[in-house]
């Protein structure tokens, strides 16, 4: 069977898109992306908290907040961690949902991905790749009273769509308060206007973009990781041992008569998870900033008196290509670089991913399964009670073992030069099979069924499920 035809069997779009050959878009990328940063114009410049235009501190409080009450504010957080004792931070508190969407359009037979390059004050290299659409609810509501969200139309009801994929999902539970967006994948038929900011390509072509440093944001690869794939038929005689496991790992069990592809069933893991959040027993409510211990507030920082974790600054953005070209803002700081690692054994031939059940204290729920190692940025140290074994082998150099290895963003509208290395490491037989009770392994075709609901997988999980998809 010729390539074409293999893919006209297949009927799901987005795994069409995801096994498709280099389409004329796909190709055009380079150039369009180098002149999308040579067309530049933007500028970020920390300025101390006296200078943020519309931007204060509560005079009672100590909260800072924007003038009008929305887009998010940063206040005190105190969590009751049980055993561990009682923990203050600061935290973002966004009480808005927001949309990450992805529109989906075919191009000679080929469904295509709407991607934007977007300019957000706290990335690192300022311009990344964006899904069509990224905004607040302050944003697409006009708070800010700009320019409106470009292509907005196609998630709201207003053109109709096809809808792939559409689930509420959380952020860091670490830095954010309850805080969860829509991530939405929907197909049109309809003409879509052009505009330079934008480019289409292939679900495949996107997947190995991941690879690349710096360049799919957060919000792209967390709607990348929400989609729904059939894919899984590359483990011929050519696929490495590895590959082929992975390739058998998105494959659930013909019937019921078929022996199990994963360790667990599904029930048993959500169990699992029911019970972790049961027995998590912490609790969380915010106070005033003020009253957050151990914290100062200078003329350009916020920040605790051990210099760990992170701090609270203040910026000057300018962007001519965004529904407002200027603006002031506070972001979150972190200290250092994180980092998130799914650990991947092959379990009678199939592969699986290790997750832990891991409470943060501004989840919804405390807890979502996570990966196999997480540690956000400047916070890298080994935890107390933590399988050696897991640390030792998520952060492993062995090259033969090492299948993904990429430095990546976080929200770069929150958070300051916030960057993450996430890996993929095939585990030794030093990992034990039963790393602990905080531990599941699971194989992929489960992480999937699990994300097309919210508040299971967190957001650096989902990000390494993108980077699965694109190892096949």
């Amino acid at each position: 069977m010729t390539l074409d035809a293999a893919l006209g069997a297949v009927a799901d779009p987005l795994t069409r898109s995801a096994l498709a050959p280099a389409s004329d878009h796909d190709a055009a990328f380079d150039g369009w992306w180098r002149g999308r940063v040579l067309a530049g114009g933007f500028r970020v410049v920390p300025v101390p908290f006296a200078e943020l235009s519309r931007w204060g501190f509560d005079p009672v409080s100590g909260d800072l907040g924007h003038d009008t009450g929305g887009f998010f504010t940063v206040r005190g957080l105190r969590v009751t961690r049980g055993e561990h004792g009682v923990h203050h931070q600061p935290v973002i508190d966004q009480p808005e949902i927001g949309v990450l969407g992805i529109l989906v359009k075919e191009f000679d037979g080929v469904p295509h991905c709407l991607m934007q390059a977007k300019m957000e004050p706290g990335n690192a290299n300022t311009l990344q790749l964006s899904p069509t659409v990224q905004a607040t609810r302050s944003n697409y509501t006009r708070l800010h009273e700009g320019a409106g969200v470009r292509y907005l139309e196609y998630f709201n009801g207003t053109v109709p769509t096809r809808v792939l994929s559409d689930s509420l999902q959380s952020e860091q539970g670490a830095w954010f308060l309850g805080k969860f967006n829509r991530n939405m994948v929907v197909m049109t038929d309809a003409e879509v206007p052009e505009h330079p900011d934008y480019h289409w390509l292939t679900l495949r072509r996107l997947h190995s973009l991941l690879a690349t440093d710096n360049l799919v944001n957060m919000d792209s690869r967390t709607v990348l990781g929400c989609m729904d794939l059939a894919l899984g038929s590359g483990d011929g005689e050519e696929a490495t041992p590895f590959r082929g496991a992975l390739a058998r790992s998105y494959r659930p069990p013909a019937g019921p008569a078929s022996p199990p592809a994963a360790r667990h069933t599904l029930t048993e893991v959500t169990s699992w998870l029911a019970d972790a959040r049961t027995r998590c027993g912490w609790r969380s409510r915010t106070v005033p900033l003020r009253e957050v211990p151990n914290w100062h507030r200078g003329a350009d920082e916020l920040a605790d008196g051990s210099g760990r974790d992170f701090r609270v600054i203040g910026v000057r953005v300018e962007a001519g290509n965004r529904e407002v070209t200027s603006w002031h803002q506070p972001l979150l700081a972190p200290r250092g670089e994180g980092i998130a690692v799914f650990l991947v054994r092959r379990l009678r031939g199939v592969a699986h991913v290790l997750v832990q059940a891991r409470p943060e204290p501004g989840l919804r729920d405390f807890v979502e399964m996570a990966p196999s190692y997480q540690r956000p940025g400047g916070i890298n140290a080994a935890v107390p009670g933590e399988p050696t074994a897991v640390r030792t082998e998520a952060l492993s150099t062995d090259p033969s073992r090492v299948h993904f290895d990429t430095l990546l963003s976080e929200e770069g509208g929150r958070f300051h030069h916030a960057q993450t290395r996430y890996r993929v490491v095939e585990a030794s037989d030093a990992l034990p099979e039963d790393p602990g009770p905080a531990f599941r392994w699971l194989a992929v075709h489960q992480l999937m069924d699990l994300v097309r609901h919210g508040h299971y997988l967190n957001v650096e999980a989902r990000s390494l499920l993108a980077c699965l998809h694109g190892l096949l």
